[in-house]
């Protein structure tokens, strides 16, 4: 959460974005779920501006974008989470530099129930004692039912978990912030994307499931969370942007941009659109949270490099 500090939080002011002669071609996308309905945004508002641009988005997880762009089949990954030592390591050995990371969206995971669930916030020392069998957080007693939860006067009523594989960013991220590193249990269904999450607990008696703050709420209702104290945070543009919501986090595009080369002509443009005004507007539109002014400016210089 120490990155957060550099924002403080301001909305972000980005220029317009100047339509350029010449692009043509065809954008390469491999990564985070996540950030799958963002790209295509991005995608279809790009292409209006020029009709002879083609954006391939494949939505196969974080974990997968290291990779595609180290061997050349992706322009850009789309990432949940920072990259590991590991994975800069092995892009290094291949081209002699590392890649370039973006800052482009700011999110964060959000856990979810039913509707008719009574709870109104957990703590994260409950959601590690739901989630994990190690608890590393520090609850003293494992919780499987939400007769555990709160004043204990609700009906017994099981816990059915939902979360995503391990592929995903979200997945990693949530075993860092919410279970202190610790390891699943046995009994968390892994799903392929948040919507399906979402989609599960919400015809699931007793469900609960983590997903990215992004994604329709349609049938489910938002659990608070506190970190500490007796204050529950609710996720929202601004706990987000402030990084006090406990589970927040940044939405990366990292790039092959050797030292003092210029990117391929179309894949500068397409990340020119997403830093400019249109394309943090599409951020939120999209229901995430916008880079502030510093950060997009510091960005736009690397890509003028």
């Amino acid at each position: 959460m120490l990155m957060l500090s550099i924002w403080g939080g301001g909305a972000v002011t980005a220029a317009p974005y100047q339509k350029q002669a010449g692009v043509a071609g065809t954008v390469t996308v491999v990564g985070s779920d996540t950030m799958a309905g963002l790209v295509a945004l991005w995608s279809q508002h790009f292409r209006q501006i020029y009709p002879h641009v083609n954006v391939q988005m494949q939505a196969t997880g974080s974990a997968t974008a290291p990779t595609a762009l180290t061997e050349g089949v992706a322009n850009i990954g789309t990432m949940s989470r920072e990259l590991k030592a590991s994975e800069v390591e092995y892009f290094r050995r291949k081209f002699g530099y590392a890649p370039k990371r973006l800052t482009v969206a700011l999110d964060a995971i959000t856990l979810f129930t039913s509707l008719d669930n009574p709870v109104t916030g957990l703590s994260l020392q409950e959601v590690d004692a739901i989630f994990s069998m190690t608890r590393y957080c520090g609850a003293n007693q494992n919780i499987t039912n939400w007769q555990q939860i709160g004043d204990n006067k609700q009906k017994s009523l099981p816990m059915k978990l939902f979360g995503r594989n391990s592929v995903s960013g979200t997945y990693g991220l949530f075993k860092q912030l919410a279970l202190c590193r610790g390891d699943f249990k046995a009994n968390v269904n892994e799903m392929p994307s948040s919507a399906s999450i979402i989609q599960s607990v919400a015809f699931s008696p007793g469900g609960l499931g983590y997903a990215a703050f992004g994604y329709t709420y349609s049938g489910v209702k938002v659990l608070p969370i506190k970190s500490s104290g007796d204050t529950y945070i609710p996720p929202s543009s601004e706990s987000i942007a402030s990084g006090e919501y406990p589970l927040s986090r940044t939405l990366f595009l990292i790039i092959n941009k050797a030292p003092q080369e210029p990117l391929p002509f179309i894949t500068n443009e397409f990340l020119r659109f997403i830093l400019s005004d249109e394309g943090q507007s599409l951020v939120r539109q999209g229901g995430y949270v916008s880079v502030p002014e510093v950060t997009v400016k510091r960005q736009l210089n690397l890509l003028r490099r």
